[in-house]
């Protein structure tokens, strides 16, 4: 641990956004073992993400961002971190509204019609990559907090990693699979499903460089990646994991995902 204090937190979040990654390609991999996944452990695998999501949102992101404001805030702390929080889901809500792309469970396409015909494969890879930017940025941001090696922030900032890490992986599936249901190759599903998060990586250096460049602004950069998180899991990891008949597994399926994240970061920070 002592080692890693050491090192340059830009690499640090570089590192863990890789990770990040490769767990949503150890997702798509699936495809390379079945052509098919029961939709019912699929749906349960979406509504653990989206409680993961959550609970990292408040745990690993809002409640530093609430402790980072205080001394400059006082009992106006809330204010930065309520606007970080809103400009995050505004700010999803703009590029939902400019990317053409399309959800798993729907048929129409949302987002700015494209001049030319895109694919459904390349719709709904586009929906999954907007998913994953506030994933990039949070991991990013977290990394950022880290100020004078403070052990315990590392620590924090790893559990966040971990946890979306771990609720990588069924996304990966989740695109994966379908594009290998509808007859796309075993490789070529895994590359769309891998490639998907390629942007985590990037995220989580941006968002990483944003907030040491700009330190007073850490509590508004943290509640923005919270809320952008908080919109995508809203706006589409519930409804896709509740539209398919299986509203109780997706909701189980939520509650062990946000206690398994609640736990990786009290017990880690």
């Amino acid at each position: 641990m002592e080692w890693l204090t050491q090192q340059s937190v830009v690499w640090l979040a570089f590192g863990a956004g890789l990770f990040t990654w490769f767990c949503t390609a150890l997702g798509a991999s699936v495809v390379f073992f079945f052509k098919e996944v029961n939709r019912k452990a699929l749906d349960t695998t979406m509504g653990f993400a989206a409680g993961v999501m959550i609970a990292a949102s408040f745990w690993s992101l809002l409640s530093p961002a609430l402790e980072f404001a205080e001394p400059s805030y006082g009992k106006l702390s809330w204010l930065p971190v309520a606007i970080g929080f809103l400009a995050g889901g505004f700010f999803l809500r703009l590029v939902d509204m400019i990317i053409p792309h399309l959800h798993l469970t729907q048929t129409e396409v949302e987002g700015l019609q494209p001049k030319k015909h895109l694919s459904r494969t390349a719709l709904l890879f586009s929906a999954i990559t907007i998913h994953n930017i506030p994933e990039g940025l949070a991991v990013g941001v977290a990394f950022g907090a880290i100020q004078d090696g403070n052990s315990a922030a590392l620590i924090s900032a790893l559990g966040l990693a971990l946890g979306i890490g771990l609720q990588n992986i069924p996304e990966g599936a989740a695109l994966a699979v379908p594009l290998r249901t509808e007859g796309r190759s075993r490789w070529s599903a895994f590359v769309w499903g891998a490639n998907s998060a390629l942007v985590e990586p990037l995220g989580a250096l941006l968002g990483a460089l944003a907030v040491l460049a700009m330190t007073s602004l850490l509590p508004y950069a943290l509640s923005f990646a919270a809320g952008a998180m908080i919109f995508v899991v809203v706006e589409e990891l519930i409804p896709d994991s509740q539209n398919n008949g299986h509203t109780d597994q997706a909701t189980l399926g939520l509650m062990i995902g946000f206690v398994l994240m609640m736990i990786l970061d009290v017990a880690l920070g």
